[in-house]
């Protein structure tokens, strides 16, 4: 070591949807080996119930000290909107579930509030719009002036 920077003490946390929790049943039991188990949950593009890296991300978790935690479908939901209202970010359903975790691992103090913080969300939200279309409102406007203040108003 060069001694230039101070270590840094990262904690890595595995978050899963509560119907496809593989990783989370094997940290909850306290082994490394991951039991398949049958997907069900909204969360379609992480519902894999054999997850084949499972091994990798326990040992991260366990390594760093950090944690697991999985979230039902309604928690995920919440965190979508949590996130798209207070970040203007349209995630998929796996950004809910990334926001949940945290949301549920800050409310239970395993991570501090005022922590620096880093949620990795990398799908759009378009590809699992049907999770929430009871609950948003789209506004069409169509490509032009009029349309525009017809739908929000005169802006001058």
């Amino acid at each position: 070591m060069l001694g230039l920077i101070q270590a840094v003490n990262t904690h890595m946390y595995v978050t899963q949807a509560a119907g496809s929790p593989p990783i989370i049943n094997a940290f909850q039991a306290g082994i490394l080996q991951v039991h398949p188990v049958k997907p069900n949950t909204i969360a379609r593009s992480i519902a894999v119930g054999n997850r084949v890296d499972g091994y990798y991300a326990l040992r991260v978790a366990r390594q760093s000290g950090g944690g697991a935690c999985a979230v039902t479908d309604e928690e995920v939901v919440e965190g979508m909107k949590l996130l798209a209202e207070t970040e203007g970010i349209f995630a998929e359903t796996a950004g809910g579930v990334v926001i949940a975790g945290l949301r549920k691992l800050v409310s239970s103090g395993i991570i501090k509030k005022g922590e620096l913080t880093a949620a990795f969300v990398t799908g759009a939200g378009f590809k699992t719009q049907e999770v929430i279309a009871d609950r948003v409102h789209p506004l069409v406007i169509q490509p032009n002036l009029e349309s525009f203040e017809e739908v929000f108003g005169k802006c001058a």
